[in-house]
This record gives structure tokens, sequence and C-alpha cells, in this order.
């Protein structure tokens, strides 16, 4: 088989994926959005196109493609290969906390480490138990700012059955998005989508956790990103003032926002530095993750009021 010609007649799913991994094994592509390596990045695209599920079985392996899905596989792997799109935009489907989501180049491909925090409730930092008085659960209220496609926001409300959930993004576009992984997820009584420029719109409330993937590379840095990266929306990623711009408006904000005994939990990946440099005498706690990541960092709301002072000190230029 030549790279992106239609594969023959009589050809197998697992012929197909084998052909397909020594295709990404010898093309300059970056595997992060999904899977990690050619192999399963393979597997995840034909079986794509032969129709069959992700986690297909050993009989799947010897479907033989009909002819459109042969022209399917050839199309996908142009698309790949050559234009460098992401697995997740080709499928328009990721995976976050276990969970299925819609995606498109509106928003970003869900990755965040936050995931892992998310299963285990935020415990420590955040004690669910505090929230139970008389085996009657107290309602929760959750702030996810920069919520993209919605899967934070989602996940919370999966995590917490009892929690509402304001899902806030400046982008109508991915609103939309978000929206509909809302919709299909059975959670339009739990999880609201507002279109906000961070808390401009926002209601006068009170959020137990305030939680954020927000925008947190530098212009250096996107410009030195694999060229998958560029295939997601700039504004899901770039941030001003070091990396820090978004970071720095939830932390102001916090203060009037967060709930008594509320955590606020933000991922600044790279950034982590420039944040413990500009803030040098505020304890963040910068958490640890068993399945990888690093860069979130979370305060509770004692320190939040603590350092709010400190916080309001600094100028945000936006450039």
């Amino acid at each position: 088989m030549n790279a992106f010609c239609i594969p023959p007649q009589n050809t197998t799913l697992r012929d197909i994926i084998v052909w397909a991994e020594e295709l990404f094994k010898n093309s300059d592509l970056y595997f992060g959005h999904g899977t990690d390596n050619a192999l399963d990045e393979a597997a995840y695209l034909v079986s794509y196109c032969a129709q069959k599920p992700a986690d297909f079985n050993d009989n799947d392996l010897l479907h033989v493609l009909t002819a459109s899905q042969r022209e399917k596989v050839a199309e996908v792997l142009y698309q790949r290969i050559t234009n460098k799109v992401p697995a997740a935009y080709i499928t328009g489907t990721a995976y976050f906390f276990g969970l299925e989501f819609e995606v498109n180049e509106d928003v970003l491909i869900p990755r965040s480490p936050i995931a892992e925090l998310i299963g285990e409730q935020f415990f420590p930092w955040f004690n669910y138990a505090d929230g139970l008085s008389n085996n009657k659960k107290t309602p929760l209220n959750i702030l996810d700012m920069c919520t993209g496609s919605g899967c934070i926001a989602i996940a919370c409300a999966v995590a917490f059955e009892n929690a509402n959930v304001d899902a806030v993004d400046i982008s109508t576009q991915a609103l939309k998005v978000a929206n509909s992984n809302i919709c299909n997820h059975h959670l339009t009584e739990r999880v609201k989508a507002i279109q906000s420029d961070m808390f401009v719109n926002l209601p006068q409330k009170k959020y137990d956790i305030i939680v954020s993937n927000p925008p947190y590379v530098t212009r250096v840095e996107i410009d030195g990103l694999p060229a998958e990266y560029h295939k997601e929306p700039d504004m899901g990623l770039y941030a001003a003032n070091n990396g820090l711009q978004f970071a720095i408006i939830i932390l102001q904000q916090a203060f009037y926002y967060l709930a008594d005994n509320g955590i606020v939990v933000v991922e600044v990946g790279n950034s982590a530095q420039a944040l413990q440099m500009l803030f040098p005498d505020i304890p963040f706690t910068w958490l640890e993750f068993e399945m990888g990541g690093e860069g979130v960092f979370m305060l509770d709301a004692t320190q939040i009021r603590q350092y709010h002072a400190q916080l309001q000190n600094i100028n945000i230029t936006g450039e």
C-alpha cells in the first residue's frame, strides 16, 4: 500500500492498522491529543473509518473493510499526516473522565489532569462529607471557568450527583459545543452554560468549588508547539502576562465568589514558575497526579481571604 492510496479489496482491519501505524511512525506527527503513540492512534482512526467501536475485539480485527470504508481511511490518513489534524477533530469525539465528548476546532481537545481530581471529588482538599447533614446532601455550587467543550463541568456534575454547575466561556462557538455535550449527557437541569468574559456576567452567588483550565500558554511557547496544537483555537491557549492573564483574574475574583469552605483549583501548566515568582509569599499547593500532569494549584477560601490585598495589587495588562 502507498500512502493515502485506497487500500485494496479484502483488506482487514488488522492489515490497515499495521499499515497506518508504519505511516504514522514515518511521519512528523505529534501524539498527545487522545493517544500517545502511533499504534493506538492508528487503531483509533482505522476503527472509526470501519465503523467499529474504539474498544474493538479480536473478531473485529478480521473485519474486511467495504469500499466506502477504505476510501474513508485514505481521506482520514491524508488529514492526519498531511494536514496534521488531531485525531479527535477528525472523529469529532474525545474522551475525558471516562466520558465521551463532542469536539470540533472551536474548542480545545480535553486532556487536563484535573480529571483525576474530579474522580477523587477533590479530596482531601475539599471534604464532601462536610456537606452531609442527617444523611441529606446539601447541594453544591461549582464553577467551571473557561469551560470550552464543557468536559470539566460535566465531569463535576457526574462526580457530585447533587451539584449545580455553571460552565462559563467567552466564546459563543465553544458554548454551542458545551451545550451539545450537556444535552448528550442529560445534565441540562444541573449544568448551565453561561456566555461571559470571565466573571462579568456571572450571577451573584457563592461557589463551593471554582475550577478552571484557562488559557495559559505564552506566545513564544505557542510558536514552538507542534503543528497539531495550531489546529486548536488560539483563544483557548494564549494568555498574556507570562501566561497568567486569566489565572490572575480568577484569583482576584475568587474573593467575591468563593464559599467560606470552598477551594480554587486552576491549571497553569508551564506558567507555574511565573505564578510562584509573581506571588512568592502565597503558599500555593501544587497538586500531584498518579496518571501524570503538573502545573495545577489549589488555594482554599481562608488563603484567598488572607492574600486578597496582595492579589489585587497585580495589574493585568492583557499584553
